[in-house]
């Protein structure tokens, strides 16, 4: 039985070629980057070398470039890290309903444990948040917006542009009100995590008017473990952690060198195939959406239609567990899943989901089929030879009894 991964969004496979470019830094280049010996300076201008290249691709200095362990540290870093260095220029803090849940809880601990209040945009029956919205809760103590790029589980593209755009505009008017804003001329600053968007969306900062960038190793075909935060020159951050000098302060320990090394080339790659599998996977994308809505009845697609992801399928199955249908799946050697890989454990329905105004059992009902470079046609065809007898077998033995107007257009 030809196993078919289609649970990309959650982790990819890691790329031979990334592979390759990492070996010798897990074997003979073993020195600590900040030595100052010969061994050291190998490992040290590895990583010079990375950040380079990832500050090449999105435009920026590469003094700009905080190395991590991954998009949770690198969110938290640019949320916990900015708001407590500059918790005197304001505590309001503006995000949206269904961010990823490494920003979501960050900004409720800020909540909950540190005087923060924040404000939570909502998003519409597509998943998509209106940038007026956003601006329309900035105030005169506000911080810190922070707005996906991508959503992680429906896919859903928002207009990061179109915000970005708007609050610097915001800025200068109440620049221009008032001078003596002094340092508080840049607030509030502008974050997005870019983690899905990477491989996909094209990243310059200058194009998109970001103050902070997340991105992910694994989501691009790179190793696990080592993630980005690109931070605008001048902005403050209080580090979460203390003990040394790596990443000019801001993310001490011994840096990762294999994973920099590995993360540079992933997002390397990434960029130069971009448009090719874009192209590839779309077409595939919206084949299995459209296999599936004409095939199964009782289905509705969750995120917007065409402003989403090329690799994301996120449906609703009426009337069954998401859970149990995953099972059913595995079974067969078909892998994908319910939502968040980081929330995976909680039998919770998803809050990306309810946010659209569906009730509770549409949500548990649905499932993410996130594609990948290896994703072929024939993937396809097998989905879908085994997905309408798993889903009517489910349904016969379900109590759950979807109100129609949640799937019939």
């Amino acid at each position: 039985m030809r196993e078919i991964y289609l649970d990309h969004a959650a982790t990819t496979p890691l790329d031979p070629r990334v592979l390759e470019v990492m070996l010798p830094y897990l074997g003979n280049v073993y020195g600590n980057p900040s030595s100052f010996h010969t061994k050291g300076k190998e490992a040290g201008d590895a990583i010079l070398e990375a950040r380079e290249v990832v500050a090449n691709i999105l435009g920026c200095r590469s003094d700009e470039i905080i190395f991590t362990s991954g998009g949770t540290e690198s969110d938290n870093l640019a949320i916990l890290g900015y708001a407590r260095a500059n918790a005197s220029q304001g505590k309001h803090l503006v995000t949206t309903v269904f961010e990823h849940p490494a920003v979501l809880e960050t900004i409720r601990h800020l909540e909950k444990k540190e005087g923060f209040e924040a404000t939570y945009v909502p998003v519409d029956a597509d998943g998509l948040v209106d940038p007026e919205a956003v601006l329309s809760a900035v105030r005169e103590d506000t911080i810190l917006v922070s707005v996906m790029m991508a959503n992680n589980e429906i896919g859903t593209v928002q207009p990061i542009e179109e915000i970005g755009s708007l609050l610097r505009k915001w800025k200068m008017s109440r620049l221009l009100r008032d001078p003596a804003t002094g340092g508080r001329k840049s607030t509030p600053i502008f974050h997005t995590d870019a983690c899905q968007a990477a491989g996909a969306l094209p990243l310059q900062i200058e194009s998109l008017h970001v103050d902070m960038m997340t991105l992910n190793g694994p989501k691009i075909y790179g190793p696990k473990g080592v993630g980005v935060l690109y931070r605008k020159r001048g902005i403050k951050l209080q580090p979460l952690q203390f003990g040394g000098a790596q990443e000019s302060g801001q993310r001490v320990g011994t840096e990762n060198v294999a994973g920099i090394v590995g993360f540079a080339r992933a997002l390397e790659i990434a960029q130069e195939e971009m448009k090719k599998e874009n192209e590839r996977q779309t077409q595939l994308r919206d084949e299995l959406i459209s296999r599936v809505l004409k095939t199964i009845p009782k289905t509705r697609l969750n995120g917007h239609p065409t402003k989403r992801l090329p690799n994301n399928v996120n449906i609703s199955f009426m009337d069954l567990e998401g859970e149990a249908l995953l099972l059913y799946l595995d079974a067969e050697g078909i892998y994908a899943s319910t939502g968040s890989a980081c929330t995976s454990a909680s039998l919770d329905p998803s809050h990306v989901i309810l946010a659209l105004g569906v009730p509770f059992e549409v949500a548990h009902g649905s499932m993410r089929f996130s594609l990948g470079r290896s994703t072929t046609y024939e993937d396809i065809d097998r989905v879908m030879d085994v997905l309408p007898s798993l889903v009517e077998k489910l349904r016969a033995i379900s109590p759950v009894r979807v109100d129609e107007k949640y799937w019939k257009n």
